[in-house]
């Protein structure tokens, strides 16, 4: 027996690098990783799938996903570098809990084949994000480094993501969905989370 509805978790990567637009589910896919060419791949299959079989997908494109676990802490304690303001890329995010409650919504919601941003209304770059959390739980902001720098001194795969800007509108998932997100920004996330939350991880 096959499912009246499937949800398929994606990915913003498959867009690539847009330099800092603002983009809605419409915007051309343009993958530059393999891992996003995958996730195109996985797509496409399943809207094909969905439409033989009759079964709604709905494939909703997240990007980074964040909870009082998922925080970027050890990074900030061993001082890795982050790109300087007039170079940092653009990122978009969203909290675990507002992920979860997505995928029921785009269950109950979404229409066959549609395409939804999943993330909040945060408008920052890397280096921001890094920023807030650092400010939070009293830790120093990471040193900031030219993009020619970044080669030797940051991992291949956050390379990868450094090396992406963008930022996504989040209009439909609010309209079609009626998601009401618990966590509008990571401003407000944090404010919910004990500074000596770090202090255990």
């Amino acid at each position: 027996m096959l499912p009246q509805q499937l949800v398929y978790i994606s990915t913003s990567g498959v867009y690539g690098d847009c330099g800092g637009a603002l983009i809605d589910e419409n915007h051309p896919v343009n993958p530059q990783s393999d891992r996003a060419i995958r996730r195109v791949d996985a797509e496409g299959q399943l809207r094909g799938w969905g439409q033989r079989n009759r079964v709604n997908v709905s494939i909703l494109r997240v990007p980074g996903i964040y909870a009082d676990d998922r925080l970027p802490l050890a990074r900030l304690r061993e001082g890795v570098a982050a790109l300087i303001p007039d170079e940092d890329s653009y990122t978009n995010h969203i909290h675990a809990d507002d992920l979860a409650d997505s995928t029921v919504a785009a269950l109950k919601y979404g229409k066959p084949g549609r395409v939804y941003h999943i993330c909040d209304d945060s408008d920052l770059k890397m280096g921001e994000y890094f920023d807030l959390i650092a400010d939070h739980f009293g830790l120093p902001h990471p040193p900031r480094i030219p993009r020619a720098e970044a080669q030797g001194r940051i991992s291949p795969g956050m390379l990868s993501f450094m090396r992406e800007s963008r930022r996504l509108t989040n209009t439909r998932m609010k309209n079609e969905l009626h998601l009401n997100l618990h966590y509008p920004t990571v401003s407000d996330a944090l404010a919910l989370i004990p500074a000596s939350h770090s202090e255990s991880r």
